[in-house]
């Protein structure tokens, strides 16, 4: 028998299960919360309380595989360490094209000639004096370096001498896009790159806080990560490739839902502390989405399962909606729950509260608190920023006492953004608090900030609510109407018959509102989903029975639904692939562009043997790296070919090596 220790990190909670490998059985699943100042703190909980409560001394755990949601949260909060990108070949305009600029914010470019043509052919010299002189200029503080050059994956050598070099100067770690994507499109292979670099250090550090845990307690084997596609990967690869990570939560809670349920075909909604992720299972499989996964604002080009990701979630930031008629919006950014915070903190919060509620008026920020992540300042920050900072060292403070003027709540919110704190203020998670639906954390303290939170004014003078429990109840409606329309969003995007249509658009349509609401006039509109909904994630509960109410939809909340995600980490398998191109350069001249560089054949037949030898060679690498005992290859290939005057002529050929099997376990059993 075989045990298996799966672990998830989520926004909130850290979760863990021990599963027997030959039964299937759940032995047991244990909670603790995702501590983001040391994150070792919050894992080591989760490992051992689920140990204690198998009663399974650490010795005889087989394997243990990790999920996250670290990776995809960071990005749809926009979070992440400082870097730069060295590009080559690429103009400025190239900078504006798949949000790249967007995604740099302001971070520091370093432009080169260079780069290579679409046969692998040097465009211009690569001048690595000019880059020197330019690496000695970079700021302190940077997380990371990527290196983008224009072709770069049909001829890899920019990229590569780029990497050397800033490795030799910096010792920062290096993300080259040709490493994360085999395809064209330049500026959203830099755009894959910089992401990468900026969530090297957050998965760097969740995965040393694992091996720690695992070796402080004499936990055998290697540490396994799930990847956006669902399979499994080593740490050691994670590490370098984070970017891998993003939807490695959300993949590991399909294959936990369809081993919890046996569904074959449903939508699967795992709700967290930060987002929402649905996904479309059919024949007991999800889809990969064939344009790379999207998470918030970007379109990556990293493979992963067609993942329909919103910022909704238990610890999402309550905004009042503009406008005379009022109302409410959840997320997409993610709070603190007050309760929580306040449990850690119970002086502080109380104390504050409890002044805010004796007063007539209320300014800007009251309600909310910033809880620093760090014990020392900082490094690079500016002047606002250390100003901000400095106020924060004795730990959280309320918000109206960490800002002194309006002008720092852009430095506060850079803070935020780069991970150095975290806001903590009225949630959905508070509202259930309130109304009884939750009890993990202090009620009371949940009632003062949403009693606090009831008394701002709407734009027509009225006050939000009566009370905090009216708020709660309003806070708890709006969250069964945005994750009804986040369900109806991804059916139609996923529909064939509503293919190439605006799905949010279809999902607010009057007649789909209408229909929701229960309309009966002249027109009596109806609309459900044609399968069932899993719910997923600890706050399902509290939630989804709403849900299914408002859609006329069965749903299935699985007895071990809030640990879905941990689940799936340790039931899926590793898959390991290599890709590659052949071109045709002429009449008679084909190249097979090889990891190490281009090579020119005669024959298409001979190119396309050398690329498979190389691909093959690059794949069961990956695969015994990762702790692949027996694997099997299998390959798809696609030769895009015209015929010229009745005769076929070679355009190009893809080829990709795919390398899979179940990871070698402690014992040396598969």
């Amino acid at each position: 028998m075989a045990l298996l220790l799966g672990i998830d990190t989520g926004g909130t909670y850290t979760d863990a299960v021990l599963l027997n490998d030959a039964t299937g059985a759940v032995i047991a699943g244990a909670k603790s919360l995702t501590t983001r100042a040391d994150l070792a703190q919050g894992v080591g909980a989760a490992m051992d309380a689920v140990l204690e409560r198998a009663g399974v001394a650490p010795a005889s755990v087989d394997m243990v595989s990790l999920s996250t949601t670290l990776a995809t949260n960071a990005l749809v909060e926009g979070q992440g360490g400082r870097v730069a990108l060295v590009l080559a070949g690429f103009d400025e305009g190239d900078l504006a094209r798949q949000g790249l600029g967007e995604a740099l914010a302001g971070d520091p470019v370093i432009a080169l000639a260079g780069g290579h043509d679409h046969q692998g052919r040097e465009l211009a010299p690569l001048n690595l004096d000019a880059l020197d002189a330019r690496l000695a200029a970079l700021p302190a503080g940077l997380a990371g370096v990527a290196v983008a050059g224009q072709f770069a994956t049909r001829n890899p050598a920019h990229e590569l001498a780029i990497r050397d070099l800033v490795r030799a100067r910096t010792g920062l770690p290096v993300t080259c896009s040709h490493e994360l994507s085999a395809a064209l499109g330049g500026p959203r292979r830099a755009l894959t790159a910089v992401l990468n670099a900026r969530l090297i250090g957050m998965i760097d550090r969740l995965i040393a806080a694992c091996e720690g845990h695992m070796a402080a307690r004499g936990i055998p084997g290697q540490l396994m990560v799930v990847r956006g596609d669902g399979a499994l990967i080593s740490a050691a690869v994670a590490r370098e490739k984070p970017i891998e990570t993003i939807l490695s939560g959300p993949a590991a809670s399909i294959a936990g839902a369809g081993w919890l349920t046996g569904e074959r075909d449903a939508m699967v909604s795992d709700i967290g502390g930060t987002t929402t992720d649905i996904c479309l299972l059919r024949d007991g499989r999800p889809a990969i989405d064939p344009r790379g996964a999207q998470v918030g604002r970007w379109r990556t080009m990293v493979e992963a399962v067609a993942m329909h990701t919103s910022g909704l979630g238990g610890d999402s930031e309550v905004h009042l909606r503009e406008g005379l008629a009022g109302g409410l919006t959840l997320g997409p950014g993610r709070l603190v729950p007050i309760s929580l915070v306040a449990r850690d903190f119970p002086h502080l919060i109380h104390n504050t509260l409890d002044l805010q509620l004796a007063r007539t008026l209320l300014p800007d920020g009251v309600g909310r608190f910033v809880v620093p992540l760090f014990r020392t300042l900082p490094p690079g920050l500016d002047e606002r920023e250390t100003a901000v900072a400095a106020r924060l060292l004795s730990g959280p403070v309320a918000e109206t006492d960490a800002l002194k003027n309006r002008v720092e709540h852009s430095a506060l919110g850079r803070l935020v953004a780069r991970g150095h704190v975290l806001i903590a203020g009225v949630t959905p998670s508070d509202a259930s608090h309130v109304l009884g639906r939750q009890s993990d954390w202090d009620a009371a303290a949940a009632g003062k900030a949403l009693a606090l939170f009831a008394r701002q004014s709407r734009d027509n003078g009225q006050p939000v609510a009566a009370d905090a429990e009216g708020l709660a109840r309003a806070i708890t409606q709006q969250m069964t109407v945005q994750t009804t329309g986040a369900l109806l969003q991804a059916a139609f995007a996923e529909d064939p018959r509503f293919a190439g249509q605006d799905a949010q658009a279809l999902a607010d349509h009057p007649l789909v509102v209408a229909a929701l609401d229960r309309h009966r006039g002249a027109v009596v509109p109806g609309l459900t989903l044609g399968v069932p909904v899993i719910g997923l994630g600890a706050p399902a509960h509290a939630y989804y029975g709403a849900v299914a109410d408002r859609l006329g939809v069965r749903m299935v909340l699985p007895e071990h639904a809030g640990i879905a995600n941990a689940i799936g980490a340790v039931v899926g398998q590793v898959s390991m692939a290599a890709e590659g191109q052949v071109t045709s350069d002429g009449p008679g001249i084909f190249v097979a562009h090889l990891p190490d560089g281009p090579e020119r054949f005669g024959s298409s037949d001979a190119a396309i043997s050398a690329l498979r030898a190389a691909l093959q060679h690059e794949a069961r690498n990956r695969a015994r790296e990762a702790g692949v005992g027996d694997l099997h290859l299998s390959e798809t290939r696609d030769v895009n070919e015209v015929a010229v005057q009745g005769r076929p002529m070679f355009i190009e050929a893809t080829l990709r090596i795919t390398a899979s099997g179940r990871p070698r376990i402690a014992t040396g059993h598969l």
